[in-house]
């Protein structure tokens, strides 16, 4: 790969790496706690307890929405691309990929990989798996990933994909979990397919129940995939989560409550992982439905909340204040310098005068299944809007079903989001108009504007401007109240080892604990 340079001035290179450089480092570990363990070594049974997981969960990789399907797919599947724990791209399907000017990708196709059903992955398995993301009739979460494409093609050994205009990230968008290649049946992939060409073969699975793994004998990474069976467990309840990690039941548990943090660590019980990245847990309104289509109430819960506080109540210091922000410190262009909402009572009065309102009384639907304490996330945002004439009446839902029941059917809810390590990835997923997840409905013209020209923009000073002017339309007009980013916090058993460096891009280290980790 050269570095010659395109007709915008940039070197292919630079286009290249722009979208490697991004990702936030992962948390590395104590040197105390990395003497102990002992290399990488095959064997045993990895059983995982997650607080997530819906009966609707299924094998269609565009339909992941929550950490039990993440993990699942990610036992049995690889993408293009995948992010390393030092946040940088690296290959895996697409053993290599430029572009000349961001707008034409080619991605070179891994030969030598097999699936679980003994077929060899070709190139036109991989067009089938990107296929199954676009198209007027595509269900997939990120089909806004691929309404700029306009062309998928195969030339030899490489997949070709042409945008409508640059996009010097797109090479990130292709690790997202969504895009799993699987086997191409007549030119399309089967979605109620189990088979893939990750680590662990696929021996039962129930929907947000349990799925149980075997180990891949055939795997083409040699140093991956230690386990010899995975078991992941759908946990709702965070007490039960943490009793089957004490006694022994699972081997690694989520969404610790950081108030079990030092009884776990005096008695010696469990291993503390605490990872800071761009993770961070929100209220998104319905900007469709009153009140929350006034965006004069919209700033008065945003001024109502004490950001601070629940940094401190609810993580335990195990995260950091946000303004409403979704894009995090580690992010390249984050607006560190964007006027701070603070706790305000005043302020939220004089917005709900504005609306032409004395006083406000809202629902808000909340369950820990949304994210460790959330119900008392609720219940102290409810205790300070009470100072600004807010009635927030706390509303606790099933864990069970939070996700297909609450989740984007209710008009205030409880809610989180993995950090992105570019902003394009997590404005597109969660922000633009029409994307599937964009969870408060909302709509912002100049935000959509900047959205599209930010992509293929070159000049960093112009495209941090737009990316910055991005973050604050979110932040003072967005529907979205996003009082904190979140470590990942988890635990796992004492005998269970990971690597020096362990991912902050997603959790459970990038959600490929079963592929990096081992028993010491």
């Amino acid at each position: 790969m050269n570095n010659t340079r395109n007709r915008h001035g940039v070197t292919r290179r630079g286009l290249l790496k722009g979208a490697t450089a991004m990702g936030a480092a992962g948390l590395i570990l104590p040197a105390s706690y990395r003497a102990a363990r002992a290399e990488p070594q095959q064997g045993g049974t990895f059983r995982i307890g997650l607080g997530h997981g819906n009966s609707t969960d299924s094998y269609d990789p565009g339909l992941i929405d929550n950490l039990y399907s993440q993990v699942f797919a990610a036992a049995r599947h690889n993408q293009l691309i995948e992010v390393d724990a030092d946040g940088q791209l690296i290959p895996e399907i697409a053993e290599s990929w430029e572009s000349d000017d961001g707008q034409t990708w080619v991605f070179r196709i891994r030969q030598g990989v097999t699936f679980h059903s003994g077929k060899d992955v070709t190139v036109e398995d991989v067009l089938a798996s990107l296929n199954h993301h676009r198209g007027e009739d595509a269900t997939s979460a990120i089909k806004q990933f691929f309404d700029p494409v306009t062309d998928i093609s195969i030339d030899g050994q490489n997949i070709v994909v042409t945008l409508e205009a640059p996009n010097g990230d797109f090479a990130y968008l292709m690790s997202d979990y969504h895009i799993a290649i699987m086997p191409s049946i007549d030119g399309r992939i089967d979605p109620t397919s189990s088979d893939g060409c990750g680590p662990y073969v696929v021996e039962s699975f129930e929907p947000g129940v349990e799925a149980t793994l075997n180990r891949f004998p055939d795997y083409w990474k040699p140093d991956r995939g230690h386990f010899d069976r995975v078991e992941i467990l759908a946990i709702l309840d965070s007490a039960a989560r943490l009793n089957a990690l004490m006694t022994g039941q699972v081997d690694l548990i989520d969404q610790i409550d950081p108030a079990t943090i030092s009884m776990l660590e005096a008695q010696g019980a469990a291993n503390i992982l605490s990872i800071p990245g761009n993770a961070h847990y929100v209220f998104p309104m319905d900007s469709r439905e009153a009140p929350f289509n006034d965006n004069n109430v919209r700033l008065a819960l945003k001024y109502a909340i004490d950001r601070q506080q629940m940094v401190d109540t609810i993580l335990g210091g195990h995260g950091a204040v946000s303004n409403d922000n979704p894009i995090g410190p580690a992010n390249r262009y984050f607006y560190a310098d964007m006027e701070a909402k603070t706790f305000d009572p005043d302020r939220a009065r004089h917005y709900l005068r504005k609306a032409d309102m004395e006083s406000l009384t809202v629902n808000l639907h909340v369950a820990d299944a949304a994210f460790a304490g959330a119900v008392d996330a609720g219940a102290l945002y409810a205790e300070t809007a009470a100072q600004s004439g807010i009635t927030i009446n706390l509303v606790r839902e099933p864990n069970d079903g939070y996700w297909d029941n609450v989740w984007m059917q209710k008009p205030f809810v409880a809610s989180y989001w993995g950090g992105r390590a570019v902003e394009d990835h997590m404005f597109t997923t969660g922000y633009a108009a029409g994307a599937a997840w964009n969870d408060s409905f909302w709509e912002h013209d100049r935000f959509n504007e900047l959205l599209v020209k930010a992509r293929s923009e070159v000049d960093e000073d112009l495209r941090r401007e737009m990316y910055q002017e991005m973050q604050r339309i979110v932040s003072f007009e967005g529907a979205v109240v996003i009082p904190m980013y979140n470590n990942y916090v988890m635990a796992t058993a004492t005998n269970v080892a990971t690597p020096d460096q362990v991912s902050a891009n997603w959790n459970l280290d990038g959600f490929r604990c079963v592929e990096r980790w081992w028993f010491a």
